[in-house]
């Protein structure tokens, strides 16, 4: 696959266990990354979210079941081709430019010099593509990475905490450009503890807990299953905040607003029921669980029950 794109790969991971000594560091874990996709790998430290990324890559072998990519061994050298990685800690040598440096990888990888230029501007370092790495800012190195990931239009990203050290702007940036990536077949699998910037830019999100996969699907998808509340704030006249407070419950927000929480099946008759009475409801807003309360509460199943959907 020199001198190729290698589009259109997918991550298919099969009953893989791996110990090292007395740790079950994973224990028969069964995961897929499909073209397009982009998958959300989320766990403790020590979930076991690092030694399946070390699989994947081909730094380690499993001790049971199989790692493919795009339908090859991992690690092999035809998997190795269609990857890249970017890891939580990037570093570089300092006395090499930006553009150095990715053309470095670009060579390694056997596509044309041209396209390091090409993801140094995606990732917003054009203008300092002819500085030393060693003057770039922590935030600069981590898009520098993430440059050196994408050359070459990877059939897959392994993604380690990948926003670690941009700033908002720049993790919006980032997103956009994974989004573009997967929306041209690219596989992504991230992993990252910034739950609330995944809520709407993740496929499906996969859970690890001590070792076993605990979680999988859509997050719509988990939030049902877990059968977590639903918050209905309503916001109203200042004069109707103590009545509705005192039909519904629920707690009262700045002097004009009610939150109220019910279970999933209660939601569609307490809504009814708001629209029902007298008094002026200036708005209502249904906010569903977040990603953070559903990987609380998937992180605190027991290892072995896991839920797909």
């Amino acid at each position: 696959m020199e001198g190729q794109h290698a589009m259109n790969a997918s991550v298919d991971i099969r009953s893989v266990s791996k110990s090292f000594g007395a740790v079950h560091a994973l224990d028969q874990v069964s995961l897929s990354v499909a073209p397009g996709e982009t998958l959300a790998l989320l766990g403790h430290n020590g979930a076991g979210k690092t030694t399946l990324f070390r699989i994947l890559l081909g730094f380690i072998a499993p001790d049971g079941g199989e790692a493919q990519i795009g339908g090859l061994e991992a690690g092999s050298r035809q998997a190795r081709r269609m990857i890249s990685y970017l890891p939580e800690n990037v570093a570089f040598p300092k006395t090499l430019t930006g553009r150095e440096v990715v053309e470095l990888y670009a060579a390694l990888k056997g596509v044309a010099k041209s396209e390091a230029g090409q993801a140094l501007e995606k990732v917003g370092l054009g203008e300092a593509a002819s500085r030393c790495c060693g003057t770039y800012s922590k935030g600069m190195r981590q898009r520098l990475g993430l440059a050196q990931a994408i050359v070459g239009s990877p059939g897959i990203l392994l993604l380690d905490e990948p926003t670690s050290g941009l700033d908002p702007l720049s993790r919006q940036d980032f997103y956009q450009l994974i989004a573009d990536l997967a929306g041209r077949g690219t596989a992504v699998l991230l992993s990252s503890h910034g739950l609330s910037e995944l809520e709407a830019r993740a496929s499906r999100v996969a859970i690890l807990r001590k070792g076993k996969l605990v979680a999988d699907g859509p997050l719509g998808n988990l939030q049902r299953d877990a059968r977590l509340p639903t918050r209905i704030r309503v916001k109203t006249a200042p004069a109707d905040v103590e009545t509705l407070h005192r039909e519904f419950g629920g707690r009262r927000i700045n002097g004009a607003s009610v939150e109220v929480t019910c279970d999933p099946d209660e939601k569609m008759a307490i809504l009814a029921a708001i629209h029902q009475r007298p008094g002026a409801i200036a708005d209502i807003e249904l906010i569903p669980p977040s990603l953070d309360e559903v990987y609380r509460h998937y992180s605190a199943c027991e290892p072995g029950k896991e839920v797909r959907s």
